[in-house]
């Protein structure tokens, strides 16, 4: 999901928070829980109350999976771009310490406004 080259992802839509839940709860930590969920094709993004999921779903079966944690404790600084008339998708780049920076797009139906409310909430 994460190319650290490329740093550019496949949009992402919102999806039910439950749609990560069974996977990811083994994951998490004490007092974790997920925030906010978001989908692509197949892979995804989830934020939890302390730190940001991506999930790489790898090979033909999908049996193989990615998980990279990024906590929020390591953002230095994040911007947030919103969708336009021309430009169908708003953006999330986020710049961590000593890994650099992530980018996440996000089809124009996402609230990219309660994406930055929650990054902002843990990170500031």
């Amino acid at each position: 999901m994460i190319d650290f080259q490329n740093k550019a992802f496949i949009k992402l839509r919102q999806a039910d928070n439950q749609t990560y839940a069974a996977m990811l709860t083994p994951l998490l930590t004490d007092g974790e829980g997920i925030i906010s969920s978001y989908v692509s094709v197949r892979d995804g993004v989830v934020f939890t109350n302390k730190r940001i999921i991506s999930i790489n779903v790898q090979g033909l079966t999908g049996a193989k999976k990615d998980f990279t944690s990024m906590p929020y404790s390591k953002i230095q600084v994040f911007s947030v771009e919103s969708a336009g008339t021309f430009d169908l998708d708003s953006e999330l780049e986020l710049y961590f310490s000593s890994l650099g920076k992530v980018k996440f797009e996000f089809s124009k139906s996402c609230n990219i406004t309660e994406i930055c409310n929650i990054i902002g909430r843990y990170v500031l």
